[in-house]
């Protein structure tokens, strides 16, 4: 059973005050999280969001790791083509020697084409972009000089993890797949899609590659998970702030778009009854846990939509209190 904590510190406003603070509430409870036994920290990526959605998730990461030493970190998903190949290649160098490997990536292509003509990217040539990041940081992180661009450049230092940190192709799309496939990489879909799974290791088997893996949601992995003693009491004073997240990410998404937590609730009953935000007891958790019902995973998400600091710090803390007795390993 995986237990994470997911932050994008979305501030409803952007009053700078409440930003910062939300900022600073991450990383102690990563903090909190590291020495109460969560296994994984889950950091995202968008940009120009008019409530300030987590754009910059590596220096996010950076600030985790500082304050922690056993929890992983997983960006999921990092817009790969929006960086400089090297200086992504670069950073993610340092931050898993920081880290002592505790960071994993999933490199997306992202799905707003705003957010490519904000940095001045061709939405266009998403795909080359990609491949040619990828690319770059499987070479980058040899350690050895090679060609970029028509120079010779060598990236130092070397990752701590050998051969690279945990790097994933994530996406929703076969042809995503095959870039996994391509550079003998895991695959992360962003939905439950067994056919892409299939897809996967057939055309793995038939590269010639065996050390793959796929990882995808599938049941109720996906879910948003608000710990509290009275479910009914915490949608009455939460519910606008889940629903602010359920429709700022719908309002990016297009009809080809696929994901765990794409909502087409327009109100808050609807939204409860979705089930995609989940407002559960303790012994709910627990139950769940065992059960399998959120398929070996309990991801809670303290600071939904703009939740107060206080409310995300009662779930966290009534979590680690009585659920993570009954459901942590002997």
């Amino acid at each position: 059973m995986a237990t994470n904590l997911r932050f994008n510190q979305v501030t409803p406003g952007l009053d700078r005050a409440d930003v910062a603070s939300r900022y600073r509430a991450t990383v102690e409870m990563a903090a909190f999280a590291d020495k109460n036994g969560f296994d994984m920290v889950t950091l995202e990526e968008h940009h120009g969001a008019e409530n300030g959605w987590s754009p910059s998730p590596l220096s996010t990461a950076a600030a985790v790791f500082g304050a922690t030493e056993r929890i992983g970190v997983i960006i999921a998903a990092l817009l790969a083509p929006l960086y400089n190949p090297i200086r992504l290649a670069e950073d993610i160098a340092v931050l898993d020697n920081i880290s002592g490997g505790r960071l994993m990536v999933v490199a997306g292509l992202g799905y707003r084409p705003e957010e490519y003509a904000a940095i001045g990217a061709d939405w266009k040539r998403r795909g080359k972009l990609q491949d040619e990041t990828i690319d770059t940081l499987l070479k980058a992180w040899t350690g050895e000089p090679f060609e970029y661009r028509g120079e010779t450049v060598r990236v130092t230092p070397r990752p701590f993890t050998d051969p690279h940190p945990m790097l994933m192709i994530g996406g929703t799309a076969k042809a995503t797949v095959r870039r996994a496939i391509r550079f003998r990489l895991p695959f992360f879909a962003a939905a439950p899609l067994p056919e892409l799974e299939r897809y996967y290791y057939e055309s793995a088997a038939e590269a010639g590659f065996t050390d793959g893996f796929v990882l995808m949601p599938s049941g109720d992995a996906g879910k948003m998970v608000f710990c509290t003693e009275d479910p009914d009491k915490a949608w009455a004073e939460y519910g606008t702030h889940f629903l602010h997240e359920a429709e700022t990410y719908a309002a990016w998404q297009t009809p080809d778009v696929h994901s765990a937590m794409k909502s087409s609730a327009r109100t808050i009953a609807d939204l409860r009854e979705e089930g995609i935000y989940a407002c559960l007891t303790p012994d709910e958790c627990i139950t769940a846990a065992k059960n399998g019902g959120l398929t070996a995973s309990l991801n809670l998400h303290p600071l939904c939509g703009g939740l107060p600091i206080d409310a995300g710090w009662s779930s966290v803390q009534l979590f680690a209190d009585k659920v993570m007795p009954h459901i942590q390993p002997e």
